[in-house]
């Protein structure tokens, strides 16, 4: 058996951590396969709000979830970016949310000039946290391999760092040994108080 991908890996680490029940993010629709596995962890009593740029990634992600699950699915969707996050979401969720998944980049197969970048992922990232409740987790999965994806991964990195360790725990996955920009993970999750 090989190593998780970081996609699996991300999903694991949000599986052990959020409950039935929850609401999550996911501040990039992208084609939706984060949407589902967040809307089958929090079950029909949760809630989960999707957030895009592209109406095309919002279309895809619809049609996904009708495809994949069985049932009404408690989704939110909202055209908008990511860095929207703290004002979309209802007040009663604020330091609530019990996980966050980023995927940056673009979206395969559509317009590859449509990118993310650090100009709205830094302050996406900073709402992130404050949304998260405590043990609560953000997932990010960086992609270097496209004009842009250099920049905005080194500053994701350069946050993450930065974090104080009293009150997050930052980790990095990823494969060393590729020579072709391989994706990776940066997961952080807000300590719990005693």
């Amino acid at each position: 058996m090989g190593f998780l991908s970081i996609l699996s890996f991300a999903h694991k680490l949000i599986q052990e951590r959020v409950a039935p029940g929850e609401t999550v993010v996911d501040a990039t629709a992208g084609n939706g396969v984060d949407t589902v596995f967040l809307a089958k962890c929090v079950g029909a009593a949760g809630s989960v709000h999707v957030f895009d740029i592209q109406e095309h990634a919002l279309e895809q992600t619809r049609r996904r979830l009708a495809k994949e699950l069985t049932g009404p699915a408690p989704v939110h969707f909202h055209l908008c970016s990511h860095a929207m996050l703290k004002t979309q979401l209802p007040e009663s969720a604020h330091g609530q949310v019990g996980a966050v998944m980023f995927n940056l980049g673009y979206l395969p197969g559509a317009d590859e000039s449509t990118i993310t970048t650090p100009e709205s992922t830094l302050p996406a990232l900073d709402s992130a946290l404050e949304l998260l409740r405590q043990g609560g987790i953000l997932t990010i999965a960086l992609y270097t391999g496209h004009e842009g994806g250099e920049h905005e991964a080194a500053a994701v990195q350069l946050w993450a760092q930065q974090l104080p360790q009293q009150q997050f725990q930052a980790l990095e996955y990823r494969f060393i040994n590729r020579d072709n920009h391989p994706p990776y993970l940066i997961a952080v999750e807000k300590k719990r108080l005693h």
